[in-house]
């Protein structure tokens, strides 16, 4: 798949983590002749026979995005707008629709839909094709050119015609552009002691911004579980998520990457001070998360730190580093691989979840005429002499908590039910 940050207008958030930027280094390369020769000869080619007059910078631009799109697909060329965006996107404000995408067999594929964006009300999903940007095609079209497409001004509409797997004909849906401004951190509590904590994407303030939502939360009781939230989570900045495995665990390695150059060999590792305590953590996982989020995942599971429910992730284990450029662009370039603390490579793989759970929607069952039949609802039966006032309500009120949230978000559940369970285990001293 090639995958390519989107820009400005059209609101992406780059899968690849942004290790640095460093500077182009200077120093003579061995160029092999005969190749220049070959290139020399097309270029001429090209500027004496093609049906139009091309631009000099054009061709060579072209020639450079060609070649860095050969080496993998998250190696690309930034002209200076896209260079100036990709340094937008990562401080949370940029303008479009709010999608991460790639390159998938000539269709545009997206990646994950981010959080409260048009593209996310809209109802697009990870995995979607998108075959059709208005009326136009997508099969024939470089990324760059769809791209363009779906960049226009904040209120303006697009129709974009998708498949999804499990549909049978192709939806067309309509996106109103939009200025997108990305809060990474949301929180909230479930149940009492029980927090949720959902990143949207990793920005160069996320780590702090987990701090700040963990003590707001702890300032309503102590927390004895917290539910990490990093589905179709599409990545982000690779401090930022060291950052917030930190937050986590007290010691011991994160992540580390190995590359050809000593620059890009890197450990990261946390310290001191978990934040909640050592509470149990569910982190919930799917296929749209991806870089960022697997090095947290695969850093909280190496540590046996949390429990990760889910499906498996994206796979995304490389580290690109922005080289600038003297024309004021850049070059995106793949220079290591992340490992998590065991040496797993997540690229290709991603991280398997402890508690898989897939894609399902719950439905409230109709509800019977005939309710089975309970002691209570004996005639002459004994009453419990032990009985708390007011319990039987609060047990209904419970039930109805937990059914809401089991019909709005059944993983969710899952997890805040199986956080439950282990401070039970705990609180029983229960043992293996």
């Amino acid at each position: 798949m090639r995958a390519l940050k989107i820009g400005l207008l059209v609101g992406v958030v780059s899968a690849a983590s942004w290790a640095e930027e460093k500077s182009t280094p200077a120093g003579a390369v061995n160029i092999p002749f005969e190749g220049l020769k070959t290139f020399s000869e097309v270029y001429g080619r090209i500027q004496q026979d093609y049906v139009e007059p091309v631009p000099d910078d054009k061709l060579l631009e072209d020639a450079i995005r060609g070649m860095l799109s050969g080496l993998d697909p998250h190696s690309t060329y930034l002209d200076q707008e896209q260079y100036n965006e990709l340094k937008v996107g990562t401080t949370g404000q940029f303008g479009g629709l709010g999608i991460e995408v790639g390159m998938e067999n000539g269709f545009v594929k997206v990646i994950a839909p981010i959080d409260d964006t048009p593209a996310f009300h809209a109802g697009i999903k990870a995995g979607d094709l998108i075959i059709r940007l208005d009326d136009k095609p997508v099969k024939g079209m470089s990324l760059n050119d769809a791209v363009k497409m779906m960049r226009g001004e904040p209120g303006s509409p697009i129709v974009l015609t998708v498949v999804r797997e499990g549909v049978e004909q192709p939806l067309k849906i309509t996106i109103v552009r939009d200025i997108i401004k990305i809060k990474s951190v949301k929180s909230r509590i479930l149940e009492d002691g029980y927090g949720y904590l959902r990143i949207t994407s990793f920005q160069s303030k996320t780590g702090d911004n987990v701090i700040e939502a963990i003590d707001e939360m702890k300032k309503k009781g102590p927390l004895k579980g917290l539910v990490l939230d990093l589905r179709n989570n599409p990545g982000g900045v690779l401090n930022a998520a060291v950052a917030v495995s930190d937050a986590f665990l007290e010691s011991g390695l994160i992540v580390y990457t190995d590359g050809r150059v000593e620059d890009a060999k890197m450990r990261f590792s946390a310290t001191p001070n978990d934040v909640i305590g050592g509470a149990p953590i569910v982190v919930l996982i799917n296929g749209g998360s991806a870089s960022a989020s697997e090095i947290v995942a695969g850093a909280l599971q190496d540590h046996k730190r949390a429990v990760i429910m889910g499906e498996k992730t994206f796979g995304k284990g490389s580290v690109q580093t922005i080289l600038p450029t003297s024309n004021g662009g850049a070059v995106k370039l793949t220079t290591a691989r992340y490992y998590t603390p065991s040496g797993r490579s997540i690229q290709a793989e991603g991280i398997t979840p402890d508690v898989p759970i897939s894609r399902v929607k719950l439905e409230m069952a109709a509800k019977s005429e005939f309710a089975p039949i309970k002691e209570a609802d004996l005639t002459g039966h004994l009453s419990n002499d032990k009985a708390k006032k007011g319990g039987d309500a609060k047990d209904k009120e419970s039930e109805k908590v937990d059914e809401a949230l089991a019909l709005q978000d059944y993983p969710l559940n899952e997890a805040l039910n199986l956080l439950k369970g282990i401070n039970i285990v705990h609180k029983n001293g229960v043992k293996n």
